[in-house]
């Protein structure tokens, strides 16, 4: 059993203070009161901390890489895209692994207790599955025992090179698999699982509807056993033509007339949405997974932020291709947004909760829901997912409720973020991860190898 004390703490019935957390040796919440002595680690201010829904992890060795023009005036996502390829063909196991014990030390550094592994990368160069299928599940999985970060790992299956289902080309060959050899992959990247604590989690992605067959996606479910269904959807202007031409509807409105979506999906960007199939959307149930840091750098556009949560609808947060992995930065982003197309202020506050508040309460429960993972509460029987922020900080001292929330994502940053524990397991002590110097050095020896491949 640990002990945590906290002056002040964000509980599901809002704030509260000397708030003592008693943590199982199973990584569950055992216990919370309020208005307690103090008595065993006095931690800062404690909150829950979110889940990181949507994740590529070998991006993170491309960041800051693919900022130059390149020969057409008009670099767009699909320029990126062929650069990201040509980068991919040079990964190995080994420099996998170590490109995602960086971004899951990152993650937790962030304040983010979850990584949510959106994970397509599994063959070898050329398309040639390894002797080991699930090689580069396992790879993610050995990370994950290194960083101690929790995991819902997401086998993506990724079949054709558009609509009209042509083959894929090079750059994709390595992510490809038909039905039934993905359905292996999948059952072998689920036993991958078995190396890691109880918290890991499991799901399938079928990655979009121009890469699967559209009898696939329905399908999905059924491989996920109950588990999350993640997908890309409605992402770029270019796919919504080529759906539309594919099957006579937009994305959106293809996925509400022919999946039973539901709180078991979570639907990642949804940045190109009329109105109409925002609030449809929103009324299934399903979690938007939201990047907007990522979307910002591939200028994807502006997910409707302020019409999703006014219809009830759940988001969640992720870093994408982890160009910039700030949990601050992407509620930041996500609202300024909505601010710089309405010309708004406080956009996403509501008479009850101010911007952050309201922003911070929904991934929190909509990346729970987006993870299939008990969290997203200081509550009993959750998991331990904990965040602390320094109450000592000049910005933070003196303040209160959710004022708080508002200087840490309006005039802070991830700078604030003390104390991380996932499942119980204390992996960010005053700033920095336990194992920081030796994820840093194998990174630092993988980049060493990679630096010519742009």
């Amino acid at each position: 059993m640990k002990t945590l004390w906290s002056p002040r703490a964000l509980l599901p019935d809002g704030w509260a203070t000397d708030v003592t957390v008693t943590i199982g040796a199973d990584g569950r919440i055992a216990s919370v009161q309020a208005g307690t002595q103090p008595s065993g680690e006095r931690v800062g201010l404690l909150l829950p901390a979110p889940v990181n829904a949507h994740s590529h992890a070998f991006q993170r060795a491309m960041a800051g890489l693919t900022e130059t023009r390149g020969p057409d005036p008009r670099d767009t996502f699909w320029t990126w895209r062929r650069l990201m390829y040509r980068f991919l063909d040079r990964l190995t196991p080994d420099h996998v692994q170590a490109i995602a014990a960086l971004v899951q030390m990152e993650m937790l550094e962030a304040g983010y207790a979850t990584n949510v592994e959106f994970h397509y990368l599994h063959h070898q160069p050329g398309g040639v599955p390894y002797d080991t299928l699930s090689e580069m599940a396992q790879r993610i999985a050995a990370a994950t025992s290194q960083t101690g970060i929790g995991l819902t790992l997401l086998p993506v299956q990724y079949q054709f090179g558009g609509c009209d289902g042509r083959a894929l080309g090079p750059g994709q060959i390595r992510f490809g698999n038909d039905p039934d050899p993905f359905a292996r992959l999948a059952e072998d990247s689920r036993a991958a699982l078995k190396t890691l604590p109880p918290d890991a989690g499991f799901g399938v992605a079928p990655h979009s509807l121009r890469a699967v067959a559209t009898l696939d996606a329905m399908r999905a479910p059924e491989l996920a056993a109950g588990g999350p269904v993640h997908m890309h959807l409605a992402e770029q202007v270019a796919e919504v033509e080529e759906v539309e031409a594919a099957h006579g509807k937009r994305p959106v409105e293809w996925a509400l007339d022919n999946l039973d979506l539901g709180p078991n999906w979570c639907l990642i960007h949804c940045t190109q949405m009329k109105p109409h199939e925002t609030t449809g959307l929103a009324e299934t149930g399903a979690i938007a997974g939201l990047c907007p840091v990522t979307e910002s750098n591939l200028g994807d556009g502006i997910f409707d932020g302020v019409r999703w949560l006014s219809a009830g609808g759940r988001i969640a947060v992720g870093s994408d291709s982890n160009i910039r992995i700030s949990l601050s930065e992407e509620l930041r982003t996500l609202d300024y947004s909505q601010r710089l197309r309405d010309s708004s202020r406080a956009a996403l506050a509501t008479p009850e909760t101010s911007t952050a508040r309201t922003m911070f309460d929904a991934i929190c429960a909509g990346g729970a829901q987006a993870a299939g993972r008990q969290t997203g509460r200081i509550a009993p029987g959750h998991w331990a997912d904990l965040m602390t922020l320094d109450a000592d900080h000049v910005d933070l001292a003196g303040q209160s409720g959710d004022t708080l929330l508002d200087i840490y994502v309006f005039a802070g940053s991830d700078a604030m973020v003390r104390d991380v524990w996932s499942a119980g397991r204390h992996m960010v002590h005053q700033g920095r991860h336990v194992e920081r110097e030796a994820i840093l050095r194998a990174y630092a020896t993988t980049m060493q190898t990679l630096r010519d491949a742009l």
